[in-house]
């Protein structure tokens, strides 16, 4: 899919999908200032957002300084848990919200997730705000059908430069 300098892009991390599909597949951490590289090329980076929840035992603030030095802005939530030792922790539908809340103001939404679940949010930014959507994942962990609906789809585990090794 062609690129062009005037596109606006908006950059969407699910950086909890990213993390544990790096680590499960290839015992790896996400090298996201490549990823960020990938997701905009040679376009106007509008916001870059990296979300993510932060547990008990965190090594957030060393992450957090280089995501944010790499260019991102970071939204953070606390991961709940529950009577019985249930945790969560997404920010599902933050992502959602936010990209619909920006996507008057961008012409390419890029979503770093293979969470099916953002399959409706593809197809409401596509169809009723004519955003192109490109999704960037780890292809063996990502949502086929969140694949088929994305405009592109970049399969970060083809590639070792995104990937970087304990």
């Amino acid at each position: 899919m062609a690129q062009y300098k005037s596109q606006r892009v908006g950059v969407f991390v699910d950086v909890q999908n990213m993390y544990y599909s790096a680590k499960n597949l290839f015992e790896a951490k996400v090298n996201f200032a490549k990823v960020l590289e990938e997701a905009v090329g040679t376009r106007q980076l509008v916001r870059a957002i990296a979300y993510v929840v932060k547990g008990p035992q965190s090594e957030d603030d060393n992450f957090f300084t280089a995501l944010e030095k790499i260019g991102f802005e970071i939204k953070t939530r606390q991961l709940q848990v529950f009577l019985g030792g249930n945790k969560k922790g997404d920010w599902d539908v933050g992502i959602c919200m936010d990209a619909i809340r920006m996507a008057n103001k961008l012409d390419v939404v890029v979503l770093i997730s293979g969470d099916g679940d953002f399959e409706e949010l593809v197809k409401y930014l596509k169809y009723s705000h004519g955003c192109t959507v490109e999704v960037l994942a780890f292809g063996r962990t990502a949502s086929s059908k969140l694949k088929d609906e994305a405009d592109l789809f970049t399969d970060l585990g083809e590639q070792k430069k995104f990937l970087l090794k304990k």
